[in-house]
């Protein structure tokens, strides 16, 4: 379902609140705020695509699945100075504290 953008027409004429609706596609434009009745008016923003480069692609590129796979490991921190692999071959665990 799409999301759609609508702004406050304030009683000058410009423009007010912005805010977010989801609605479907076959739906009517809204024409009053549905909490407060100002009138609104739909705006045209652009849109996001999930391409290669966006940032939907980008997270599927280095989500643990897909480091693994290419074979990266991946390392998140657990705590002071340790990490914890969520990915990759390698040690469970790695620690940047010298306690030796």
């Amino acid at each position: 379902m799409p999301t759609y953008v609508y702004e406050v027409i304030e009683e000058n004429g410009t423009a007010g609140e912005r805010f977010e609706v989801d609605q479907p596609m076959s739906a009517d434009p809204l024409t009053t705020h549905p909490m407060n009745g100002k009138p609104v008016r739909r705006v045209i923003t652009g849109f996001r695509i999930a391409g290669k480069w966006s940032d939907i692609g980008t997270q599927d590129k280095l989500s643990d699945k897909n480091l693994d796979r290419i074979g990266f490991t991946k390392y998140v921190r657990s705590g002071d100075g340790y990490y914890e692999k969520t990915a990759g071959k390698g040690p469970n665990m790695i620690s940047g504290n010298d306690d030796s």
